[in-house]
């Protein structure tokens, strides 16, 4: 009888052990929860993420079964001591109407020097940005950043200006009536004599879709009038005439760099964080895969041919227009911390 008990009593302890094991296994394999992962400028240089003074944050949240819920990239700056978020849209602008804009001269290298602007603007990133305005007397002031040269150029216009007949495709550089006054970052160096026939819908021929393709400005083309230009720029008309108002101002196409993060997010949620273990299809472009190199950085050890820039603004990657590296890898490290991928697995940028 002892024997029997004792040998029931074992069995009883071998089963609720598999039992608890059995749940220990299943609540590890759960992916629940929020995790997070950075990229940050110069890490490629052995700089610590401590010590960056730029980086980006991704945070998801996953269920049981890695299915992102929700999702948050973020792209931190430092601007005057203190970090700020690059997608962060609001700004201030003042306008000038007794400036009269002139073109920015020695493009290159220490001699840049800025033209006159009418605007002075204070926001953390201008890239899309455009904003109009209309004084009193109906004098019209308009600026617009161009995705390519990265210059700011802007566009005044007295009460009388013929804003029905006059075409975007004629506001040409060449013509004056759109001014390129000043870089508003790392710009492409141009001269502006090799584009005076160009207008702020195509100086570049691969890059200046963007203007248009969407958002404010999808409706315009080269066509189109100044005066419907001016109304997608929030310029309101009556009997021909602008009308006075103070400054409007927003980011054209995917919205900048606010409407490019929502883009991403928009993308992942929904997806399975365990087979979408990249922004970026490397081996879509072996432009790309071909940057990076024996220790998985991309962009430092850039053989002829490649590139360093992983980019589609036609198609998008991950819904965005813009470049892609440091988001991906910044996604790659809060897949690292979830346990989805090993660090070996994780593509990190030489170029942010």
């Amino acid at each position: 009888m002892i024997m029997v008990l004792a040998l029931a009593l074992t069995v009883l302890v071998v089963v609720v052990g598999c039992n608890d094991e059995q749940a220990v296994m299943t609540e590890d394999s759960s992916l629940e929860g929020t995790y997070v992962g950075y990229s940050w400028r110069n890490e490629a240089d052995g700089v610590e993420f401590e010590d960056a003074d730029r980086y980006v944050e991704t945070i998801l949240h996953l269920n049981e079964d890695g299915i992102i819920e929700d999702a948050k990239m973020l792209y931190f700056q430092q601007a005057d001591g203190y970090l700020t978020a690059r997608q962060d849209g609001s700004a201030d602008v003042w306008v000038d109407f007794s400036v009269d804009p002139t073109k920015a001269e020695a493009l290159e290298g220490s001699d840049y020097q800025a033209g006159e602007s009418m605007f002075k603007i204070s926001t953390s990133n201008l890239m899309s940005f455009y904003a109009a305005a209309v004084a009193e007397d109906g004098t019209t002031a308009a600026t617009i950043v161009d995705p390519w040269t990265r210059f700011q150029f802007e566009m005044k216009f007295p009460a009388n200006f013929d804003f029905d007949d006059t075409t975007v495709g004629e506001m040409t550089i060449g013509s004056d009536l759109i001014v390129p006054t000043g870089r508003t970052g790392g710009s492409h160096p141009a001269e502006w004599e090799d584009l005076a026939d160009k207008n702020i819908l195509n100086i570049h021929p691969t890059w200046s879709h963007v203007v248009n393709d969407e958002g404010v400005l999808e409706d315009i083309d080269q066509d189109s009038s100044t005066r419907e230009l001016l109304e997608a720029m929030g310029v309101e008309f009556a009997s021909g005439q602008p009308q006075a108002m103070a400054v409007e101002y927003g980011y054209f196409g995917l919205g900048g760099w606010s409407g490019n993060y929502e883009a991403i997010e928009e993308y992942l949620i929904g997806q399975d964080a365990t087979e979408v273990t990249s922004l970026i299809d490397w081996e879509d472009n072996p432009r790309w895969s071909d940057a990076v190199n024996e220790d998985n950085v991309f962009g430092v050890d850039v053989p002829s041919g490649a590139t360093r820039t992983v980019q589609n603004s036609f198609d998008t990657i991950a819904g965005a227009t813009v470049r892609m590296s440091r988001e991906s890898t910044s996604y790659q490290r809060a897949l690292l911390d979830a346990g989805i991928l090993d660090e070996d697995e994780v593509i990190s940028t030489g170029r942010f």
